[in-house]
C-alpha cells in the first residue's frame, strides 16, 4: 500500500510513502535527457525531459515508483490491486504498457494538461517488463502546481478523476475514495461546538476535539481521509526547510510501523520503507527510509542533464544520529 501528495506552499511539493513488506533494491534514479527509452507498441524518446525519482534499475531500464520532471511535473504509482485492469493493445491509440506509464508521461509533457488532453488517445497494456517483472496493478496521481488527477485502468476503461485534494492512496477507486469525504465534512481544526444537546454543559476538555472521528487506522480509505485532512489543513513557512518539514509530516500521519499490518506469512509486516518530497520547482528529491528518519537529498540539476546514461544514488538506510556531546 501506498499513499502519494501533492502540496503547494512557496514551492510546489510532489512525493509518497511506498509501504511493502520487502525491497526491490531501489535507489533515487537521474534519467537525463538523452537517455532512450524504448517502447514495447509506440514510437521511443531519444530525447526528452530529465527525471528524477526512485526506482530500480532493470537491464538498464529505470521502472520508475515516483518521479518529477525537469519542467515540474509529478507522478507516481501506487498499488491498485483487484481494480487495476490493464487492457491488449488496440489498434489506432497509443498503447504504453504499466511500466512505461512513467516515463511516457514525464517524459513528453510539462503539464496536468497537456497530459490529460493526451489521455483521450492511450491504452495501458497488459505487457510485463519481464518475467521477473510482471506488471503491477497500479493507479496513479500525477500533478503540477496548478491541478492534480488520478487515472485508473480498469475494466470499464480508463478513468481519469480530477484530484482536488491532491492525495491518492489505494482501493476503492478514486471516485469512491473521494465521495467518502462527504461523511467526514463535520470534522475540524477549530474546537467543537455544542450541539449535542445545547442544555448539557459539556465540556472542550482537550485541544484538537474538532477532529474526533478522524480515522487513525492503516486501512488505504482511512489513510486517504487521514491524509486528506492533513494536506489541506497544513500550513508551512516560508522556507524550503519547513515547507519539506511539513511535507513530511504529512506523510508521517499516515505512516506505517512495522508490527502494525501483518501480511499473512510468519514475521512479515509491511512498513513505510521511504518517503519522498520533490521540490518540482528545483529539482531537489528529498527523502527518508524507515531506519533512517535523517532527510537526504539528490538535486537533479547538479549532474550533466543532457547526457545519455543514467546516474543513481543508493538510499541511505541506516539511522543517521547527530550526537551533541
Amino acid at each position: 500500500m501506498c499513499t502519494g501528495v501533492s502540496y503547494t506552499s512557496q514551492s510546489h511539493y510532489f512525493g509518497r510513502n511506498l509501504d511493502l513488506e520487502f525491497s526491490y533494491h531501489e535507489t533515487v534514479v537521474v534519467t537525463p535527457r538523452n537517455f532512450p527509452f524504448r517502447f514495447r507498441a509506440t514510437e521511443p524518446l531519444e530525447t526528452h525531459h530529465a527525471i528524477i525519482g526512485i526506482a530500480t534499475i532493470a537491464d538498464g531500464y529505470p521502472l520508475y515508483y515516483d518521479a518529477v520532471n525537469e519542467r515540474g511535473l509529478g507522478m507516481a504509482g501506487l498499488n491498485f490491486p483487484d481494480n487495476a485492469d490493464y487492457k491488449p493493445e488496440k489498434a489506432g491509440t497509443t498503447n504504453v504498457a504499466s511500466f512505461e506509464f512513467i516515463p511516457w508521461v514525464l517524459g513528453r509533457f510539462a503539464t496536468v494538461d497537456e497530459v490529460a488532453a493526451a489521455l483521450a488517445d492511450v491504452t495501458i497494456t497488459d505487457v510485463s517488463f519481464s518475467d521477473s517483472f510482471p506488471a503491477s496493478p497500479l493507479h496513479w496521481i500525477i500533478a503540477d502546481r496548478s491541478r492534480s488527477i488520478t487515472v485508473e485502468s480498469v475494466r470499464e476503461g480508463l478513468r481519469v478523476y480530477d484530484n482536488p485534494v491532491g492525495v491518492l492512496t489505494n482501493n476503492p477507486t478514486f471516485d469512491i475514495q473521494l465521495f467518502g469525504l462527504n461523511n467526514v465534512m463535520h470534522l475540524s481544526t477549530h474546537p467543537p461546538e455544542n450541539t449535542f444537546a445545547p442544555d448539557l454543559a459539556l465540556d472542550r476538555y482537550s485541544r484538537g476535539m474538532g477532529a474526533i472521528g478522524l480515522p487513525g487506522d492503516l486501512s488505504s480509505s482511512s489513510r486517504f481521509i487521514k491524509a486528506a485532512f492533513t494536506r489541506m489543513n497544513s500550513v508551512a513557512g516560508d522556507s524550503e526547510s519547513e515547507s519539506i518539514s511539513q511535507f513530511f509530516q504529512i506523510l508521517g500521519s499516515v505512516a506505517q510501523q512495522r508490527g502494525c499490518v501483518h501480511v499473512g506469512d510468519e514475521g512479515k509486516y509491511e512498513i513505510t520503507i521511504y518517503s519522498s518530497c520533490c521540490n518540482t520547482n528545483t529539482g531537489v528529491y528529498y527523502y527518508t527510509t524507515y531506519e533512517n528518519s535523517q532527510i537526504s537529498g539528490v538535486d537533479m540539476h547538479r549532474e550533466d542533464l543532457d547526457a545519455d546514461t543514467l546516474v543513481h544514488y543508493p538510499l541511505v538506510t541506516g539511522q543517521q544520529i547527530n550526537m551533541q556531546n
